[in-house]
């Protein structure tokens, strides 16, 4: 069953949203359910902290520069998001794949 409020934002085959700035938080907590993650404050932590270094540099933040500028540590951030959290975060953030990840 597909999301109705996802079915008029265009992906890469990847599954990232192709233009971020159509991003709303509406959409996000919806990629967040099409990934199978529930999202708590803790995600909204880096989910925001990705959006402004988005605005600021016009691209996701890696996974260091966000454990460096958060109160998410790695341990942390693994459990927020598994499966690579750099990428997942920048998923539901609505940005492009983070620069360096596979």
């Amino acid at each position: 069953m597909t999301n109705p409020i996802l079915e008029k934002v265009e992906f890469d085959d990847d599954g990232f949203m192709i233009d971020p700035n159509a991003w709303t938080a509406e959409i996000g907590e919806a990629i967040a359910v099409r990934e199978d993650l529930p999202l708590t404050d803790r995600h909204w932590v880096v989910i925001n902290f990705a959006r402004q270094e988005f605005e600021a540099n016009d691209e996701a933040p890696t996974l260091r520069r966000i454990t460096k500028t958060t109160d998410v540590d790695t341990k942390e951030l693994y459990k927020l998001f598994p499966g690579g959290p750099a990428k997942k975060a920048a998923m539901v953030a609505g940005l492009g794949k983070p620069t360096g990840c596979i």
